[in-house]
């Protein structure tokens, strides 16, 4: 298994002492509160008021600015103290924020992951056990009555829809400006966005590339939400939409159409590896010599810090509660064996896009 150094060095030998691994432990153990506690410090706002006051305050002052009883903000800071988003002066009785608290409050990616999992993913973790079990996501049923989520996200409550889309666009929109160069260094005029959800890279490149023509291909639900969005933008007339389930394996791409390039973002990681060579085979025979197939993927073991591929392979398991029960966030060297499968060939990788992106140029093999 091939990894970047910081993993490598991260998860091929021990990093704690005994006593910290110990510490370890009993914080996975506590790990569900754990989480909720640092969520309502910052719901209430109690992370703030400690960032904006530097000499610290009192469990009283804390209490009666977030509205909160004693004993309520007293239970919070003793676990916060303990878990590490906090400090307390022993001589005054007034606590501080910690640099852990620090990025909880401040880091965008955090505040976007603790959103995602307590609205979208909380409650169906309880069912991830089954969920591994049956290759299905049980977890799926707390949010509504669909095999996969893809099916329902145009009918979630709007809080969790808003954490869902939150999540899925913090990580593709940071990685669409220097996605634009690599793509249209070829000048495509036409280009297939295979699992263009809302239209957001859509619009990119009609905005990018005054010549280009876009089609989108996603479920029905999805082309409906997509042309609610792009209305009234510039360029949205250059983009089309086709509502197609990639999961029928009789359903083709458009055959007859050609394009120049095809582009898949955040896509096949929602396919299990039997769907990800069928998907890419159907995608083959709408390709010719000069297209050119752009897979952006963050994908775990290409991350340059530890932390994101962390978020990564837990993410994955998201895919197996939530989301379709079969799917993850791919290895690299097991991304590029599903595109050999599928009688592709990695042409170059481009990483360190964004927020850990990587761009897969893939061509026909036949063609290498």
């Amino acid at each position: 298994m091939n990894l970047f150094p910081e993993l490598k060095k991260k998860y091929t030998k021990e990093q704690l002492s005994a006593r910290e691994a110990q510490r370890q432990a009993e914080f996975i153990a506590f790990g569900p509160v754990v989480f909720q506690t640092a969520r309502i410090m910052l719901k209430h706002g109690i992370l703030d008021m400690l960032r904006d006051n530097s000499g610290g305050l009192t469990i009283d002052e804390i209490a009666t600015r977030a509205g909160l009883s004693h004993y309520a903000a007293q239970c919070l800071l003793e676990a916060s103290l303990c878990i590490g988003i906090v400090l307390v002066d022993t001589d005054t009785d007034r606590f501080t924020l910690s640099k852990t608290g620090w990025f909880l409050l401040n880091d965008p990616a955090t505040r976007v992951n603790i959103d995602f999992n307590h609205d979208v993913n909380y409650l169906g973790w309880f069912h991830l056990e089954e969920s591994l079990m049956e290759g299905k996501p049980v977890g799926l049923k707390t949010l509504g009555d669909w095999p996969t989520v893809y099916e329902g996200l145009s009918s979630l409550p709007p809080q969790i829809q808003k954490s869902w889309f939150g999540f899925d666009h913090f990580y593709s929109d940071h990685s669409f400006d220097e996605a634009l160069h690599i793509v249209f260094a070829s000048h495509p005029r036409t280009l297939l966005d295979v699992g263009g959800n809302t239209g957001r890279w859509a619009l990119r490149c009609v905005g990018y590339d005054a010549d280009v023509k876009v089609t989108i291909l996603d479920l029905p639900q999805q082309i409906g939400l997509m042309q609610k969005n792009i209305q009234g933008h510039p360029g949205s007339e250059r983009i089309d939409g086709l509502g197609v389930n990639l999961l029928d394996e009789s359903c083709e791409m458009p055959v007859g159409h050609r394009f120049d390039a095809i582009w898949m973002s955040q896509f096949l990681d929602c396919f299990s590896e039997e769907q990800i060579v069928s998907i890419l085979q159907r995608a083959s025979r709408v390709m010719d010599a000069d297209t050119r197939l752009y897979i952006m993927e963050t994908l775990w073991d290409r991350q340059r810090f530890e932390p994101a591929a962390m978020c990564l392979t837990l993410t994955s398991l998201y895919f197996s509660a939530i989301a379709n029960g079969n799917s993850k966030m791919y290895h690299s060297e097991d991304l590029e064996r599903l595109v050999r499968e599928a009688g592709l060939a990695v042409e170059t990788i481009h990483d360190g896009l964004g927020q850990g992106h990587s761009i897969m140029v893939c061509r026909r093999a036949m063609d290498m």
